[in-house]
């Protein structure tokens, strides 16, 4: 498994740093923007959701492949369906602001997934997981092999301390 992501700093009206991992799908747009923002797909690569969709609301997400598997609340800062959903939450970690942008040309779809950053610290846990999840979303997709965490973590805690050591990439 080789890590995708970029780091970006500034120019978009934020202050702090982005992380930004891409996958790109042979789908259409609302297949992939169903992946997801329905519960029962959702479910295949993250974890299920309940609540009320919409932005402004609160919905409470359950992540699966974390110990516990713990539920959380999700507020939806953002949804304009097919091509930009943002989310935020709060935890023992900090704030997790999280913006999934899709577009879609020739019947390809590329998601960029988002995270912007309070700081580059923890980068070395934070972004091998999101290049887990995101890749579980494609086995979810195409049917391929589930990916297990172990190939992710610890082998690319070094590229992502890397990114936050280094100049933008």
């Amino acid at each position: 498994m080789n890590p995708t992501a970029r780091l970006l700093r500034g120019n978009s009206g934020d202050t702090g740093s982005r992380l930004v991992l891409t996958r790109t799908f042979r789908a259409p747009i609302d297949d992939v923007w169903a992946s997801l923002t329905e519960p029962e797909r959702t479910a295949r690569w993250f974890g299920p959701w309940k609540g009320q969709a919409g932005t402004g609301n609160t919905i409470q997400v359950q992540m699966v492949h974390e110990d516990q598997t713990p539920w959380m609340d999700m507020h939806i800062d953002a949804c304009e369906p097919p091509r930009r959903l943002a989310c935020s939450s709060t935890d023992d970690h900090g704030v997790w602001r999280l913006e999934a942008l899709l577009t879609e040309s020739d019947g390809t779809t590329t998601l960029e997934f988002v995270q912007h950053l309070q700081g580059e610290e923890n980068l070395g846990e934070i972004g091998p997981g999101w290049e887990y999840y995101l890749d579980m979303l494609v086995a979810s997709r195409d049917g391929s092999p589930s990916p297990g965490f172990d190939d992710y973590f610890p082998a690319m805690k070094a590229y992502f301390e890397g990114l936050s050591a280094g100049p933008e990439r």
